[in-house]
């Protein structure tokens, strides 16, 4: 199998980790294309590693980039099995560098956006033993209806999407976080208005207050 390889960032107070931060970028881009988080997020929580994977196939419609799985169109049956052949790659990557690191589940949030977060969905949701966490931006869940036998942890969710996207809608994140619920996943839903196929300031805003709760970190200016 493929091993995964990409940019990482951090721990901005240098030394061993003490949490760990998984970003799975888009259809078509890099890990470059996410870890630019990571010196935004890095100043809140300054024990934790970032890393961001290359997906492990070269994109079919973006020569320079990677891709998950190949998709022309979001048919469910391609989606569903799409996510299926990669999740095997994310977790290894997630067992991988946890034990790298002599970390657990409990100390690592897996971050997805668009198809990165049907990865994330998928693999977060399907773990033996919950992650502290899964936030998905601009994405959907892949195969609902298989959630309810398939399902083996529930990490809380956090959903963000512009409600402007003209990629995947927003209506994909809300039907995805009614399923979650229904399915006794806790899950926090924020559509940005005016935004598009993108992160902006609000919902990166949202992002890290997830993340500091996640990894049980005070907020700024709130001690410790």
């Amino acid at each position: 199998m493929i091993k995964l390889e990409g940019p990482s960032h951090g721990p901005a107070a240098g030394g061993a980790p003490r949490h760990l931060v998984v970003l799975l970028h888009g259809y078509g881009a890099d890990g470059n294309d996410l870890i630019g988080l990571a010196p935004v997020l890095a100043p809140l929580m300054p024990d934790t590693v970032f890393h961001a994977p290359n997906a492990p196939y070269a994109c079919e419609g973006a020569p320079m980039g990677y891709q998950w799985f190949g998709i022309s169109r979001l048919d469910p049956h391609t989606v569903a099995a799409g996510v299926r052949a990669a999740a095997p790659f994310v977790d290894a990557f997630l067992d991988e560098t946890m034990a790298q690191y002599g970390l657990d589940e409990t100390r690592t949030v897996l971050v997805g956006f668009s198809q990165g977060t049907m990865m994330a969905l998928h693999c977060g949701l399907r773990r033996d033993i919950p992650l502290a966490g899964i936030i998905g931006f601009s994405g959907m869940l892949a195969a609902p209806e298989a959630l309810d036998t398939e399902l083996r942890s529930r990490p809380p969710v956090l959903l963000i999407h512009g409600d402007s996207d003209p990629m995947l809608p927003s209506q994909l994140s809300e039907t995805a976080a009614e399923t979650l619920r229904r399915n006794g996943v806790p899950v926090g839903l924020h559509i940005a208005p005016g935004v598009g196929h993108g992160i902006d300031q609000t919902g990166l805003s949202q992002a890290a207050r997830f993340l500091l709760d996640a990894f049980e970190l005070p907020l700024p200016n709130q001690g410790n």
